[in-house]
């Protein structure tokens, strides 16, 4: 009887001593997969595939601000670095929502990227996601922002051009009735009244030019071109004003290339280089207009021997309105949209315009153009035009 009992005691021992071992391997097993939860946090169901599919940019911090998942759209905006939000701002924006508990938007212009100098403005919007999670969603403002000053600075700018020529045409048509019973005092200023009038009417084309070739369909039906025959026009429409400045122009290079596009439109490109190249040369020059085709580009040179442009106002000679020479351009009658003209018609053709300039040398205007043949086509079906 006693040893039974002592075995059944030793047993009872063994199974209280087995069952909290298990107790204790089970603990440490849950505490382990509290650590991993702590260490590798686990987002709700579905969270991730939703940013994922985000093209705006969405970022998911933790307690600490750490970056636990991000868009595509955030890391191209630059907003993450090494798993932290880049932007003090964005972090004061989760800050607050996670102290109030209540959602939280702000208007924000940011450095693009930690070392970046261009700024990025955007709309940010900062909620809770679950108890411990934070979701910050921004949506990029920059381009209509760009669009917003850009504007603004062309209303400003054009209020200012239009401004001279309708005061000059009101004090001439004052001159006029003043001078009513004198007949040369008439004719001369009934000539400014002209030059004037021409001038209003030059802005005013220009502009509405300028706004076609910024709309999406500015161009509509694209034909192939002979590059000689675009060339050879725009040389005859300034054939006049060069002889009359006794500035020669001659043409050469590259024979029978050949583009996609709207042949007005490239004509008026290349014409108003030439005329800038005319405008700006001293009598008794030379302005050449070369034609060079390679490697699938057609390249269309205008080369003067004027007074050149100085390094800094390169990069803005294709803005609207702007002049390197405010009173020699104004003697010539120029709106300082042409050239803007030629970059935006030049674009819309899938090209690009580059210019090289020396002060006291002279400047080369480069107009570059997929040549026909490497042209990718995106219409069905593409109208010849026949070669002049």
């Amino acid at each position: 009887m006693d040893s039974t009992w002592l075995v059944l005691l030793s047993l009872a021992l063994g199974l209280a001593v087995g069952a909290g071992f298990v107790a204790l391997l089970f603990m440490a097993a849950h505490r382990g997969e509290r650590a991993v939860q702590v260490v590798n946090p686990t987002l709700p169901d579905g969270i991730d595939q939703v940013i994922e599919a985000l093209e705006s940019a969405g970022v998911v911090v933790d307690p600490s601000n750490n970056v636990v998942k991000a868009s595509p759209g955030a890391l191209s905006l630059g907003l993450v670095w090494n798993n932290t939000l880049v932007h003090s701002e964005l972090v004061a924006l989760a800050d607050r929502v996670r102290r109030s508990g209540e959602a939280s938007s702000a208007d924000l212009e940011l450095a693009r990227g930690p070392f970046g100098e261009a700024s990025i403005h955007l709309f940010a919007r900062a909620a809770r996601l679950g108890s411990r999670y934070i979701l910050v969603v921004a949506e990029d403002h920059t381009e209509a922002h760009r669009l917003d000053d850009v504007r603004r600075d062309f209303i400003a700018n054009i209020s200012h051009e239009l401004k001279t020529p309708i005061g000059a045409v009101g004090l001439l048509a004052e001159a006029l009735a003043e001078a009513a019973n004198e007949p040369e005092q008439v004719k001369r200023f009934a000539n400014r009244l002209t030059t004037e009038a021409q001038r209003l009417a030059k802005i005013t084309q220009e502009i509405i030019e300028l706004s076609r070739l910024q709309a999406q369909d500015a161009i509509s039906k694209r034909e192939l071109l002979n590059v000689d025959h675009i060339v050879a026009s725009a040389i005859d429409q300034n054939r006049v004003m060069a002889d009359a400045r006794k500035v020669n122009l001659v043409s050469g290079g590259d024979k029978g290339a050949e583009v996609y596009g709207d042949e007005p439109l490239l004509i008026i490109a290349v014409h108003n280089l030439i005329t800038n190249a005319v405008h700006y040369s001293p009598d008794g020059s030379r302005v050449g207009v070369g034609i060079r085709n390679a490697d699938g580009i057609v390249e269309i040179a205008v080369t003067d021997q004027g007074v050149g442009i100085p390094e800094d106002d390169l990069e803005r000679v294709f803005e609207r309105f702007f002049r390197v020479d405010q009173a020699r351009s104004r003697h010539t009658g120029g709106t300082g949209l042409g050239l803007s003209i030629v970059k935006h018609a030049v674009q819309n053709h899938g090209g690009d315009i580059r210019v090289w300039s020396r002060p006291g040398y002279g400047s080369t205007f480069t107009i570059r153009l997929p040549e026909a043949s490497h042209a990718a086509t995106t219409t069905g079906s593409t109208s010849t035009k026949e070669k002049q």
